[in-house]
């Protein structure tokens, strides 16, 4: 029963002077007032349910003038998106928050009167969704990943900030037809990209569903009616073996003595159109249109369900999960099969019992529906949602910039899960495609930046296997190791990828303080002894000058190349000290190899030890080292000021890069000739790579890893001894 009728309302609720009276939209207004009480009364209390429908009246007078662009009362948007939390039986003040999520944003009332009149909790929740309307999707790219990022930090704090926002979403997604064709495509584009798989991780399956439909619909009008059409006509066949199935099951299951509920179901399109595209079908293979699901009592009625299944029908071998025993990340749990149903026609069957249905249906918003029964079914699903977000607030801190952090999100929220081992038998879940390295940082991240190795299954694999569902993982460590920049073009977890670029980030910048330290040291050589010799004031007074945090920040900018050491040297010098500025390159910049990311070699011409060099500042590289007749030494030539004069140290320990072009006689065994000669002066092939001139001779590319321009003649000795190669030169 409603706990005040309609009449009660109209004497109760009588609309100020702002409001203008039409009578048919008021009547309408009273009827979904009455309408969502009526869904709330069902269970909330009495007197809940008047303090929601005191809420709807204040909303009203707030919005009273305002139109939407379809042209109906504003009021009647906040009322529908609160009716869609209801459906769900959402807490009284998540609902009053709802009706309420525009009266910051859009009348003259603000946080502190909210909370005086409905409460702190109702105007922290209007306050969380008023700070994510403000997101404008049609700014640039690094401001609208500011704004999912903010969104992101607010779901964190309160879960029903999201809840309210997506239903928000989804009432704007049913009215969207109001707006011009190209922002229904943007609105459409971004509901696909990011609303609909938030929806989906946080398990609200059905709100999900609709959200990608509509955003389907908007942004391919066209494939959708097309496409809808062919779901149409051909489900007449289908329905009846579904039907036929539905009974078949039934009966069987009635037979064994389970109780249970059996339901077709149809793939929403959206689910079809995507299975379409990734697996390049037309639409008369996709065979999972329709499924069959089947709701049991208990967990052990599920397995036996699924024997019965498995003996009504044959299986299909590989198409069993089983997700229950290892539930998705947002709390899903179902057992899925597939079987050979009549005519050979493959059906999908979904076996779970009420409470997982539920979960399957509204995921973390079941915390809300158990909220007064004691179960900790939606707690669970809450537990989970809120990991994930703090996984992604780790994710924001290590990102370097918004959009980083947006990407790092969209790989997040679509996953296509596989569960591995760890050797105390611990599920880990990553998604699909993801590898040893993926797997470690999962683990934790310090794990992850150490490793070297791993084994599957108790064998030593490539750190870049993918791994796959049931396989046992192991990963060898060492305290000394740091990660390989290499790794960033094999993972393809968030955490993974954020963590490593954190790391590499932090260390660029503490080899390119080191190197700044020794560029303005030379730049300063034939004044002074060193920077311990500068007076202290003169250094802070600078590094306020510039705005910089402290004296670390100039030197990182001097050695990533963003500042001239040069240039600073007249402004760090006593008065009496100063010199002409073109004596501070008397001496040069000596050059190891081991200087980390803040000291390249040119790929035009590779420079070894041996070479004469000369060194370019690249503003956020660095110094490039190229040999002095490189051809794009001449380029530079027009900033003389970004110069270095560097010179090779004497003791050099590392190894270096070279490239070889060598044109060969095309027989059998050449490469093989080659890679002997070549191992014979103790040399690494990094890569070799062929293409065939004419049908009587190759071209043959290396890669080698040399010492010094010595090493390399040696190697090209030895080369010019085999009688196949014809000519050979050093590339750069």
């Amino acid at each position: 029963m409603l706990s005040v009728s309609l009449r009660e309302v109209r004497h109760e609720f009588q609309p100020s002077h702002k409001l203008a009276v039409d009578d048919e939209w008021l009547d309408d207004l009273y009827l979904r007032i009455d309408d969502l009480c009526a869904i709330t009364s069902e269970y909330l209390e009495p007197a809940q349910v008047d303090q929601l429908r005191e809420t709807c009246h204040f909303a009203a007078e707030a919005h009273a003038g305002i139109y939407r662009k379809s042209g109906e009362p504003y009021i009647f948007h906040p009322l529908a998106v609160a009716r869609i939390l209801s459906n769900v039986r959402f807490d009284h003040e998540t609902l009053q928050a709802a009706i309420l999520h525009d009266v910051i944003e859009d009348t003259h009332y603000n946080k502190e009167q909210l909370s005086h009149r409905f409460g702190p909790e109702v105007a922290d929740l209007v306050d969380g969704v008023s700070k994510l309307t403000q997101i404008q999707f049609n700014s640039k790219l690094e401001a609208q990943a500011e704004n999912f990022r903010k969104m992101f930090l607010a779901m964190a704090n309160d879960l029903r900030v999201i809840m309210i926002k997506l239903a928000d979403r989804l009432h704007n997604m049913r009215t969207l037809g109001a707006m011009r064709p190209k922002s229904r495509r943007r609105i459409a584009r971004e509901t696909l990209e990011i609303f609909a798989p938030i929806a989906g991780r946080l398990g609200m399956n059905h709100l999900r569903q609709e959200l990608e439909n509509l955003g389907f619909n908007h942004l391919y009008p066209l494939r959708f009616r097309i496409l809808q059409d062919a779901v149409r006509k051909m489900s007449g066949n289908r329905r009846e073996i579904v039907g036929q199935l539905e009974t078949c099951i039934q009966t069987r299951l009635n037979d064994e003595g389970i109780q249970a509920r059996v339901m077709g179901r149809s793939k929403h399109l959206w689910g079809i159109y995507r299975k379409m595209r990734r697996k390049h079908l037309p639409f008369k293979e996709v065979h999972d249109v329709y499924a069959v699901r089947v709701i049991v009592e208990s967990v052990d009625m599920c397995y036996r369900a699924l024997g019965v299944m498995h003996n009504l029908y044959k299986p299909i071998m590989g198409r069993f999960k089983d997700y229950i025993a290892i539930p998705k990340a947002n709390g899903y749990q179902s057992l899925h099969t597939v079987l050979f149903g009549p005519n050979g026609v493959p059906i999908e069957v979904q076996i779970r019992t009420e409470d997982m249905h539920i979960m399957a249906e509204v995921g973390v918003a079941a915390h809300w529906r158990y909220k007064s029964g004691g179960d900790n079914q939606g707690n669970h699903a809450q537990q989970r949602a809120r990991e994930w977000l703090r996984k992604l607030l780790d994710m924001q801190r290590r990102a370097g910039n918004p959009v980083e952090f947006l990407e790092s999100v969209k790989v997040d929220l679509f996953p296509d899960e596989i569960y591995v081992f760890t050797p105390r038998g611990e599920i880990v879940e990553l998604p699909r495609g993801a590898t040893a390295v993926d797997f470690a940082y999962a683990i934790h991240s310090d794990v992850g930046n150490t490793c070297v190795g791993a084994k599957v299954d108790r064998r030593l694999v490539p750190l870049r296997t993918p791994l796959v569902t049931g396989q046992s993982v192991e990963v060898i460590i060492t305290p000394t190791a740091r990660p390989n920049p290499a790794w960033l073009n094999f993972v393809i977890t968030a955490k993974a990828r954020s963590s490593i670029r954190h790391y590499l980030k932090h260390l660029q910048r503490e080899e390119a303080i080191l190197l700044g330290k020794r560029m303005l040291e030379k730049a300063l050589a034939g004044y002074i002894g060193g920077l311990n010799e500068l007076p202290g004031g003169r250094i802070q007074a600078l590094v306020q000058e510039l705005g910089l945090s402290g004296f670390d920040d100039l030197l990182a900018d001097i050695g990533l190349g963003n500042r001239v050491a040069a240039l600073f040297v007249k402004r760090l010098l006593p008065d009496e000290n100063e010199k002409a500025l073109s004596d501070t390159s008397a001496q040069p910049l000596l050059i190891k190899g081991t200087e980390g990311t803040v000291v390249g070699f040119g790929k035009c011409c590779r420079p070894l030890p041996g070479d004469a060099i000369i060194g370019y500042l690249n503003a956020g590289r660095g110094i490039v080292i190229h040999r002095e007749n490189c051809k794009n030494v001449a380029s530079y030539k027009k900033s003389p000021d970004k110069w270095i004069e560097v010179e090779w140290e004497q003791c050099i320990g590392a190894d270096f890069t070279a490239e070889l072009r060598l044109d060969v006689t095309n027989r059998r065994g050449v490469l093989a000739t080659i890679a002997a000669a070549i191992s014979a002066t103790d040399t690494n092939i990094e890569t070799i790579n062929t293409s065939e001139r004419d049908g009587n001779t190759t071209t043959v590319h290396l890669l080698l890893d040399v010492r010094d321009r010595s090493h390399l003649a040696r190697v090209i000795r030895q080369l010019r001894t085999v009688p196949e190669v014809l000519r050979l030169a050093r590339r750069g």
